[in-house]
């Protein structure tokens, strides 16, 4: 079961409890699914029971009950627990890891997109400094996987400004460039009086810009360098995120994508090819890989929300690391011959692989298959 499928399994539920008079609410249009909080516990987490008790009159705890027999009876759902004020904690049965799996390779790149935007403008109001354009170039991409549109404004530049260098391919090429008279009324401050009444008002954008020019370490390190950190946070420029060491968590993302591409050509020289299914969970790192393949549409949305790619960006160090300690038990060692439960291993590596190569894409930064 997938975190979309447990979505609509708990509004089931919801819906189930309505018509049998056991709560009187409208059913919500979707459920949040997200992977268990501190004090939770087993694979997946709703605060459903807390968003439907006040107008249902009673407890969440009290609704979280209501609610948990109709989810014990669901297919796919082993137990659920209530936590907290109200937390419905479930642990799947088997067949998880698998329908996850297939859903990542049915997707492929756009795995984690949603329409929680769906149809919104998102204007980005940014200074002229190269750390603000660059993850304002990240979010355009990130808002536009969960359906918006985010639009780049500029905030009022001097009618007299000195030369500026533009940085290779670090500096987005569709973000628009400084000029020496004011902006159109449409890039003026969001509080202007004479501002487009039917637009939405601006998100200002004004991340800690960095003391040095992130321009010598190239484009990739560059950017990851100036997106990695919180947006209060100032980057650190130096030449560690070209190490190709452990250390650098920038080389461990790719490092883990190179890994899982490899792993897929070591796999094909044995005639043996990925297939999803369960991977017993005292394999070392696949309850920690599966953990974060689940909550990576999660973390797309709450970094398009909260317009912050730098948790996409730890995500991907979450998932890098999870991998890298999954991948030795993949392939089959010595004389051993390649099982189901080898085809089951390569085809989570292989998701894992399109995750990280589809989340690095969203920052703008490659994601080679050798290095």
């Amino acid at each position: 079961m997938t975190p979309v499928e447990l979505s609509r399994t708990v509004l089931r539920a919801v819906r189930c409890a309505v018509d049998e008079g056991e709560l009187n609410v409208v059913v919500p249009v979707r459920a949040v699914v997200t992977l268990p909080g501190p004090g939770g516990c087993g694979d997946y987490a709703t605060n459903i029971a807390l968003q439907l008790a006040r107008p249902a009159g009673r407890s969440a705890r009290q609704v979280a009950e209501i609610l948990r027999p109709h989810l014990t009876r669901s297919d796919g759902v082993a137990d659920v627990a209530i936590t907290g004020p109200g937390f419905l904690n479930f642990r799947l049965g088997g067949g998880a890891g698998a329908a996850l799996v297939r859903e990542i390779q049915l997707q492929g790149d756009v795995y984690g997109h949603g329409d929680v935007l769906a149809g919104q403008i998102v204007p980005l109001l940014i200074p002229y400094d190269i750390r603000a354009e660059v993850v304002a170039d990240a979010l355009v991409r990130i808002v536009a996987a969960q359906g918006g549109r985010a639009e780049v404004q500029h905030l009022h530049a001097p009618r007299i400004q000195p030369p500026r260098i533009h940085p290779p391919r670090i500096h987005p090429p569709h973000v628009e460039t400084p000029r020496t008279e004011p902006p159109h009324t449409e890039l003026t401050h969001p509080e202007a009086p004479h501002a487009h009444p039917s637009r939405p008002k601006p998100t200002p954008l004004r991340p800690t810009p960095a003391r040095e020019d992130p321009t010598p370490l190239g484009p990739d390190a560059g950017r990851w360098a100036l997106l990695y950190p919180a947006s209060h946070d100032r980057p650190r420029i130096s030449a560690d995120h070209l190490l190709q060491r452990e250390s650098n968590p920038l080389f461990r993302v790719r490092y883990a994508h190179a890994r899982a591409r490899a792993l897929i050509r070591n796999a094909a020289a044995l005639g043996c090819t990925g297939d999803p299914g369960d991977v017993p969970g005292d394999v070392p790192g696949v309850d920690e890989l599966v953990g974060a393949l689940a909550g990576y549409p999660a973390v797309l949305t709450q970094a398009a929300l909260h317009r912050a790619p730098d948790r996409l960006a730890r995500h991907l160090v979450t998932t890098a690391d999870a991998l890298l300690a999954f991948q030795h038990t993949v392939l089959p060692l010595g004389d051993e011959k390649p099982s189901a439960a080898h085809r089951a291993r390569l085809a989570l590596a292989e998701a894992a692989g399109t995750v990280l190569a589809g989340g690095l894409s969203l920052l703008g930064i490659s994601a080679p298959d050798y290095l």
